[in-house]
Formats: structure tokens, C-alpha cells, sequence
């Protein structure tokens, strides 16, 4: 583990939320949606599963997706407003069988203020230990996805779409067909 298992998790989260939307894609578009999300990210404490739950999270991801585009100044100040405007006092704190981990916010804080603290303590940690690197975007030439890179040698380059099958795929055609010209 590179990091503290919230860091880890809340780096993930983050990238999988902002890859919800983009390119003309949507992929929170109702709130059973949301719900999955919430169950799939571990996501616990309040949930009220409205409408107007819903539009807050994907409000959120444009400002998220930012900090995969800034430098560690832009980052820092993206941080530190998230922080801010959700009144951060982090906390150690266990719950749900979990080890003790940092919350900033009440469990019963709305989820769109909990996932953003959620983000930017984790990328709080990053910055702190120069690894803002690890936020990567996928290489495949058709994907405009996030990734966060937890390898040990950073050498993962494509996200969790299946871009990495594809890119295998093509290039095993493309040896292929020039092995039969």
C-alpha cells in the first residue's frame, strides 16, 4: 500500500466520479445510478436518493476533473476551497468494521459536500507527498477518462473502460496484419 487505505480509496472514488460524465456520456443519469455508485464506492452515512442529491454530485465532477488538468498550485487552491466551503474539521473516527480513517465532515453531511472533502483529503496527501503525478489520463486515443496510478513503478496507463484490452487487441491486429503482408 503507497497510501493510507482512505487515501486510496478516496483517490478512486474521485477518478471513477469525474469518469461518470464527459464526452458526451452520462453515466449518473438517475438516481438508481447514484445509488450504485454510493454502494460500489463504499460510500456510507447519509444518502436521501433525491433528484436534487443527484444534480449536487454531478456538479461536483467538473472541479474534480480540474485537478487531473492543474499544476500543484491549481491543485492546491482547488483543495483548499473544497475544504473551506464544506467547513472541514478533520477527524480520526472508525466505523462500519473499518480501522480508524479521517473524516472532515459528519457522516450526516450531504454526499456531494462528503465526496468532495472525501477527494480532496486524498488529494491533500498526494500534493503533500509530491506524488500528484499518480493523476494520469487514460492513453487510449478514443477515452478521456481520469486515472489514479497506485502501481509501485507508476506504470499503469489506461483506465478501467476496458481501454487497456482494446489498445492490447489493436496492436495484436495490427502485428497481425503486418505479419501477412
Amino acid at each position: 500500500m503507497l497510501f493510507a487505505h482512505d487515501t486510496e480509496c478516496g483517490l478512486l472514488a474521485a477518478a471513477a466520479l469525474v469518469n461518470t460524465g464527459g464526452a458526451g456520456r452520462e453515466g449518473l443519469p438517475d438516481v438508481a445510478a447514484l445509488d450504485d455508485f454510493f454502494t460500489t464506492h463504499g460510500w456510507s452515512g447519509r444518502h436521501e436518493h433525491t433528484d436534487a442529491e443527484l444534480r449536487q454530485v454531478r456538479a461536483l465532477r467538473p472541479r474534480l476533473r480540474r485537478i487531473w488538468h492543474a499544476d500543484a498550485d491549481e491543485v492546491v487552491e482547488i483543495v483548499n476551497g473544497l475544504l473551506r466551503e464544506s467547513h472541514a474539521l478533520p477527524q480520526l473516527i472508525r466505523h462500519d468494521d473499518e480501522p480508524y480513517h479521517l473524516h472532515a465532515v459528519p457522516r450526516d453531511a450531504p454526499l456531494a459536500t462528503r465526496m468532495a472533502v472525501e477527494a480532496a483529503m486524498a488529494m491533500a496527501d498526494l500534493v503533500r507527498t509530491g506524488e500528484l503525478r499518480r493523476l494520469r489520463h487514460c492513453d487510449h486515443p478514443d477515452c478521456d477518462n481520469v486515472l489514479v496510478d497506485l502501481s509501485k513503478n507508476r506504470s499503469r496507463r489506461f483506465c478501467e473502460a476496458g481501454c487497456g484490452n482494446r489498445a492490447a487487441v489493436s496492436a495484436y491486429r495490427a502485428r497481425r496484419a503486418a505479419s501477412h503482408s
